[in-house]
């Protein structure tokens, strides 16, 4: 993460120097490793806080939160880049391509050294797999601006810059789409991902001594974990405790659903007919 941050930084400040839009952009794109990397860390700092009065859930839903800040800020700066990227390509502007090149080959290696050591750890932790990863597509856009910044050298024309920054923008936005889309899911309290609300309902009503099943509800707190509550009408002559614990073990053992409150009820209650799954 310090490597990252540090050619961040320069990338940063270089685009400025240097007058480089592509390397704008390939600052921002750096800055989703960086920030991905920050909360992360942040999260596992913050989640280890124990849930208290105020906050009965705990800590955890803080990483999305921030993930959703970071997906908004990300937007922004790309609606920028594309945006200035147009205005240049109609108007280009003179742009230090040596500098330009300095920057972008110090950004290259920055990655490939972090490359080094994080493949070592690349097959055995999915963390570390998606960290990889996106040392890669950061050097492949160093790759770009550095390619960008030779062609500006030897042929003067400067809207190569302009068409790199925004082949970059482009590339990130997706990324940062489904970034965006996924932690609102979860802010919405939707039903985690994989997870089918009628599959559960139908596996619910197939435990011996439920009826029906009506009020169900199933979210997650911060993405990796799922919670349940759910009224089930009982069969004719079932038991109420051990009907409730037989759901509960189905639901964990079939769903991975760890946390669940069952209701059960002789009769449907009133809220059966309320707009709920």
């Amino acid at each position: 993460m310090a490597i990252t941050s540090t050619f961040l930084v320069a990338e940063l400040v270089g685009s400025f120097v240097f007058n480089s839009l592509a390397l704008l952009s390939d600052a921002a794109h750096m800055f989703t490793d960086a920030a991905a990397l920050a909360i992360a860390l942040v999260a596992i700092k913050v989640g280890q806080r124990p849930a208290d009065k105020q906050r009965t859930y705990g800590y955890r839903r803080f990483e999305i939160l921030a993930a959703s800040f970071n997906a908004l800020l990300l937007f922004a700066v790309a609606g920028y880049i594309l945006w200035e990227g147009i205005n240049r390509l109609i108007d280009p502007e003179p742009v230090a391509s040596l500098g330009m090149l300095v920057v972008a080959t110090f950004g290259l290696l920055a990655n490939f050294v972090a490359m080094r050591v994080l493949v070592a750890g690349k097959d055995s932790s999915l963390n570390v797999k998606g960290a990889y990863l996106e040392v890669w597509a950061d050097m492949l856009g160093s790759l770009g601006v550095i390619g960008a910044a030779v062609a500006i050298y030897f042929t003067r024309l400067t809207w190569i810059d302009a068409i790199v920054a925004i082949a970059i923008g482009l590339w990130v936005l997706p990324r940062t789409w489904m970034l965006l889309k996924d932690t609102t899911h979860i802010l919405l309290q939707g039903v985690p991902s994989g997870m089918d609300l009628e599959e559960i309902r139908k596996a619910v009503n197939d435990v011996a001594g439920v009826d029906s099943t009506h009020d169900l509800h199933v979210w997650s707190v911060a993405g990796d974990d799922a919670s349940l509550t759910a009224h089930v009408v009982l069969a004719a002559g079932a038991e109420p405790f051990a009907t409730r614990a037989a759901v509960a073990a189905m639901l964990e053992g079939r769903f991975g659903i760890h946390h669940s409150t069952i209701q059960a009820e002789a009769v449907p209650c009133d809220d059966e007919a309320a707009l709920h799954a």
